[in-house]
């Protein structure tokens, strides 16, 4: 049985996609997507891998899977598809799955945004907004939609032989 969401959970995710979006537009206004972007962007992913605040490359994907690991076992237990296999082939129910996973990692998105803000603000002395943004998605929201379905898969399949040794 799924929780009901509550209004301040909804603003919250309200919020942190507004934040993406705002991030987004200001980060291809200030500095576009030339390939001098890209590939600060691309060595700033790879290149951030040790040095200061490096637990947060532990820490999000983490909290990203123990909501997916929750989500998961309430679609095994309410007999829903994978999260992500439904999310593309039941079209009726994309908007309603993306906001479930919205409203579940917003919190986690949310502390993803203010610990790259923090690490820029340390070590580069610089705001990239869209780098920001595209960190707090890649080690949070992508972890999470990944890992739901794979969750449910096996919780089905241990509900079921929990149910077969009974």
């Amino acid at each position: 049985m799924t929780q009901p969401v509550t209004r301040s959970q909804v603003l919250l995710a309200r919020l942190v996609l507004a934040l993406i979006i705002m991030f987004t537009i200001a980060g291809l206004l200030l500095y576009g997507f030339s390939a001098e972007a890209r590939a600060r962007i691309w060595y700033n992913l790879v290149g951030r891998q040790d040095g200061p605040m490096v637990f947060r490359y532990f820490l999000q994907p983490t909290m990203g899977a123990i909501a997916a690991w929750r989500a998961g076992l309430v679609d095994a237990r309410t007999g829903r598809s994978p999260f992500l296999w439904g999310a593309i082939t039941e079209p009726a129910e994309r908007r309603a799955r993306f906001d479930e996973a919205l409203v579940a990692t917003s919190r986690i998105i949310l502390l993803g945004l203010v610990m790259d803000i923090i690490y820029q603000a340390i070590v580069l002395d610089y705001f990239f907004p869209g780098e920001a943004v595209i960190f707090a998605l890649a080690l949070a929201f992508v972890p999470y939609v990944i890992l739901r379905g794979l969750f449910a898969r096996a919780a089905r399949w241990w509900f079921g032989r929990q149910k077969d040794l009974a």
